[in-house]
């Protein structure tokens, strides 16, 4: 009972923190409360303290009883978690702020779902190791591509505002365009390294559980179709300077293939059929 406690204080810590960082750093400078100069590192170190509520929930979630359970309440929560871990510890070399009104409204929602979509069956072979590497690989995969698609959407929001209008101090604290474009296709490529494996060790524990190097369902689909369009936006960048609203397109599509391979899968298999 004490768990079911801690979610939603979790959950209001986070979007305590979304209200906090709006109004902050996305009212428009007339609007927004002068004291907001040098808050930055205090800004910085309270965002760890829903980060270790809710690291200590989804531990106790995942790894009930015997076994690890992650079905689609936990997955996401994990990948969510994850994607405001690597923000966080992104954002003391890169400093994209604006970025933390997007993250948090997300992590409030999120952190709630492993009581929403209860998980009482374990996953089978968690004992072998491809299956060990496969599964944190894929989830790192996942969080970098949740933040490369934020991070491409203030990119097209930052563009738009440049023609027109007050920004906000969120925007003028970003980087130069150019900056955050060369940002973002970095985080693609190292998504992309990370996708590239995913795939690669879920060949390797097919082979070790099933015999066979992999099979062939919407899953393997749909993750294969993310591969090609995030390659295909690497080499388009590589070759012919892709960039702007392309960038846009492709990042969100193939983000959309991922969240089609895994999530989307997950939600039709264990709330739609009840599969579990």
């Amino acid at each position: 009972m004490l768990d079911f406690v801690f979610y939603p204080i979790t959950s209001l810590m986070y979007a305590a923190l979304a209200a906090y960082f709006w109004r902050m750093h996305w009212l428009p400078a007339a609007a927004a409360p002068a004291a907001r100069a040098e808050s930055g590192n205090i800004e910085h170190i309270a965002v760890l303290v829903p980060m270790a509520l809710h690291a200590m929930l989804l531990y106790q979630s995942v790894f009930a009883g015997d076994g690890m359970r992650l079905g689609i309440g936990n997955a996401i929560s994990t990948i969510v978690w994850l994607t405001v871990a690597i923000y966080w510890l992104g954002n003391l070399v890169y400093k994209v702020a604006g970025l933390q009104a997007m993250v948090m409204p997300v992590a409030a929602v999120c952190v709630l779902l492993p009581t929403l979509f209860a998980d009482t069956r374990a996953l089978p072979n968690t004992q072998l190791a491809a299956f060990k590497t496969h599964l944190v690989i894929s989830m790192l995969a996942y969080s970098l591509f949740t933040i490369a698609s934020l991070h491409v959407l203030l990119m097209a929001l930052l563009e738009r505002r440049l023609h027109g209008g007050e920004l906000p101090l969120a925007l003028q604290k970003l980087p130069p365009l150019l900056t955050m474009e060369t940002l973002l296709f970095r985080i693609i490529a190292a998504g992309f390294v990370l996708l590239t494996l995913t795939l690669a060790s879920g060949i390797i524990f097919s082979e070790e559980l099933f015999g066979k190097a992999m099979r062939f369902n919407h899953k393997t689909v749909f993750g294969i179709l993310s591969w090609v369009i995030f390659a295909a936006l690497l080499g388009g960048r590589s070759l012919y300077g892709w960039r702007g609203r392309i960038a846009v397109r492709w990042t969100l599509t193939g983000f959309l293939m991922l969240v089609l391979a895994y999530v989307g899968s997950k939600f039709v298999l264990e709330v739609v059929l009840g599969r579990g």
